[in-house]
């Protein structure tokens, strides 16, 4: 599938950079706080401690859509 037949994203959403956190991640999205964040993502909140992001991760940047 080329990157033209890409259906188009329901939420928008990043991947962490590198060592990147929540702190830095809300940072970069303007309209959101840390628990905000985490709150669209219980994939990733409710991990085991430490909760380590990857550059693999989906971050959801924006609630679910109803």
């Amino acid at each position: 599938m080329s990157q033209e037949d890409a259906p188009t994203p329901l939420r928008r959403f990043l991947h962490p950079q590198p060592g990147e956190g929540w702190e830095e991640i809300a940072g970069r999205v303007a309209d959101a706080d840390v628990a905000t964040l985490q709150s669209w993502n219980l994939h990733l909140a409710m991990r085991p401690p430490p909760i380590v992001l990857t550059p693999v991760d989906i971050v959801f940047v924006e609630p679910p859509t109803p």
